[in-house]
């Protein structure tokens, strides 16, 4: 039996579009609003531009994935390596990883953000390929967290090693939670720790 997928699956796909595309535009307006009231926030028009493109980017990312399948594990997927990819570039500009946003060992992220987009692109969007990519994302990250904890890279700045630690630990685990999810999209079932269970 085939059932339509016509307008009742168009409201519910316009409302978070609208929520998506609202919500972006909503954050973006958050510093120009909190400028009115702190001058600890000052931003130029390139902070604007650059934080607009990237809202834009991540949108727009979610929403290919949401036409590429219909699997709601195909999405958090991607939903999570969006946002994996926005918040590393976000605290990287602003803050910094390893000492603060002026420390060069911090551009070491621009080869993890290089092998997710790669990645992605290579994979065209097919689910093990995203996998292994994401994958592979995750093992990169966990190493630039080594490197810098082996080298004493920012041990000296906030936020210190431990937070290095603690902070690459946290985008190690979403890039490879997102390889998970991908892999759950296409039925291939993980098997941890020798339990399987399938017969013999």
């Amino acid at each position: 039996m085939t059932i339509s997928l016509g307008s009742r699956t168009g409201r519910p796909r316009s409302r978070w579009r609208l929520a998506m595309w609202g919500g972006a535009a909503a954050l973006l307006l958050v510093p120009l609003a909190a400028m009115q009231f702190t001058n600890e926030v000052d931003w130029d028009g390139s902070d604007f531009i650059v934080m607009g493109a990237m809202l834009a980017a991540s949108c727009g990312a979610f929403e290919l994935a949401m036409r590429a399948s219909g699997s709601i594990a195909y999405r958090a997927a991607t939903g999570i390596a969006v946002i994996a990819t926005f918040l590393l570039i976000w605290v990287n500009l602003a803050v910094g990883i390893i000492g603060s946003e002026d420390n060069p060992a911090n551009l070491m992220y621009v080869a993890v953000i290089a092998i997710a987009l790669a990645s992605a692109i290579a994979a065209r969007g097919r689910p093990t390929g995203m996998a292994r990519g994401f994958a592979a994302t995750g093992t990169a990250q966990a190493q630039v967290g080594l490197v810098a904890l082996t080298m004493g890279l920012g041990a000296d700045e906030p936020p210190g090693s431990i937070g290095i630690l603690v902070l690459n630990a946290f985008f190690a685990g979403l890039w490879l939670l997102s390889a998970a999810l991908f892999w759950k999209s296409a039925g291939i079932r993980l098997v941890l720790f020798g339990d399987d269970d399938r017969p013999t």
